[in-house]
């Protein structure tokens, strides 16, 4: 997957002066997977890029929340997103592991 944007309030807040916990939305996706999403759903292009959202917890530590793709692409009822969703769920799934150690 390849980043394709970010964007952290926590940033902005501090551009204005203003300090709150960090955060920052990822936003992902590749041009092959692109492809197939539209082939199999126009309307699902709404949802790409999908995201992933660091999120800085009291303790200094970070949360990571994602939505799994299959639950992102669910309500285009297409057999082709489904399969393409698995597909991105198991990649996301590698991408989270690798980020938390897990």
């Amino acid at each position: 997957m390849g980043i394709v944007g970010r964007a952290s309030a926590s940033m902005g807040a501090k551009s204005q002066g203003f300090e709150i916990p960090g955060n920052a939305v990822v936003m992902v996706f590749r041009n092959d997977f692109a492809r197939r999403m539209l082939a199999a759903s126009i309307p699902a292009g709404i949802e790409a890029p999908l995201r992933f959202y660091v999120t800085e917890n009291a303790d200094g530590t970070a949360t990571l929340t994602y939505r799994s793709p299959s639950s992102v692409f669910r309500p285009y009822e297409s057999a082709e997103m489904n399969t393409l969703a698995e597909e991105l769920d198991a990649i996301f799934e590698k991408i989270a592991a690798e980020a938390t150690g897990d």
